[in-house]
């Protein structure tokens, strides 16, 4: 009989449970609640909070709304937003991530304190991603944003550079990132950086690695938009080449199963535990399918 586990560590994150909490309490009582982009980088989650009655917005929309509720997600915003809602009489339900809004307040004090210094800010992360949008918002607009080595060319190494991550991006790369950094930045030249990448991220990836390699099949369960799915995804990859990204059940094929006798179900920080629920229990009908 072919074995189905789902991985115990994976599924919401902290800063993800407490945005969904709150859109689920102020739903409870009043029908109208918006959020300002994908509550959760799920679309299976978002339809699920749809029906109950959340409608996301884009910036646009809120630049238009007068006297709404708006809900901030985990990821964060930059301090635009929270004037546009002052302006508009919108009533903000702040959802950002503790550990987001903690690199939030130390990106805006670094800004602050090097006003008028020659320093230059960057963020290594996702270009566009929403938590970087709320990260660069902190030093208007100026911080330079860096997803691999190649963009290290964007960065004057004879002038400072203080180091950031986006707190979902690996930390081994944010390594191999200071690393070319202290290889080419001008001798006598200030360079500071900051992990500041969530561990409720980078602690799992020894046990994702564990958990892979002790199944035949990985299915990864994670939304499109997942930056750190992808992270996770990838590490899945390296320690079992057998590991496939799915966004749900539906993109299951009955001949991936056909040499696996025992089949591991993962996910990202973004992914509902209810939705890897799901993916079992098609592996398990799909090996009794007349049952």
């Amino acid at each position: 009989m072919r074995k189905v586990e789902i991985h115990k560590e994976s599924g919401f994150c902290f800063g993800v449970v407490n945005a969904i909490q709150s859109a689920e309490k102020e739903l409870a009582y009043d029908e109208e609640l918006y959020c300002l982009g994908d509550i959760v980088h799920n679309s299976q989650e978002v339809s699920r909070l749809q029906k109950k009655g959340l409608q996301t917005i884009n910036r646009q929309d809120l630049n238009e709304m007068r006297n709404k509720k708006v809900l901030l997600r985990a990821h964060g915003e930059p301090p635009s937003t929270y004037l546009t809602a002052q302006l508009n009489s919108i009533r903000i339900i702040d959802a950002t991530c503790p550990v987001v809004l903690q690199l939030q307040k130390k990106i805006r004090k670094h800004f602050r304190d090097s006003n008028g210094k020659a320093t230059q800010t960057v963020i290594f992360g996702k270009n566009g991603h929403a938590e970087v949008n709320g990260l660069v918002g902190q030093t208007d607009g100026t911080a330079i944003v860096i997803e691999n080595k190649s963009d290290l060319e964007q960065l004057n190494f004879n002038l400072p550079i203080c180091l950031f991550s986006q707190t979902t991006m690996s930390v081994n790369d944010f390594q191999e990132i200071v690393k070319e950094i202290k290889s080419r930045i001008n001798p006598g030249t200030d360079f500071k950086f900051y992990d500041t990448i969530c561990r409720q991220v980078a602690n799992r990836i020894p046990d994702i690695r564990e958990f892979a390699s002790r199944h035949d099949l990985i299915l990864f369960v994670a939304g499109e938009k997942s930056s750190n799915g992808k992270v996770l995804f990838a590490e899945c990859k390296k320690a079992n080449p057998n590991s496939l990204l799915i966004t749900g059940p539906d993109n299951i094929r009955s001949e991936w199963l056909i040499d696996s006798e025992s089949v591991g179900i993962c996910g990202a920080t973004s992914t509902p535990k209810w939705l890897m629920e799901e993916v079992a229990q098609t592996v398990k009908l799909l090996q009794f399918p007349n049952s």
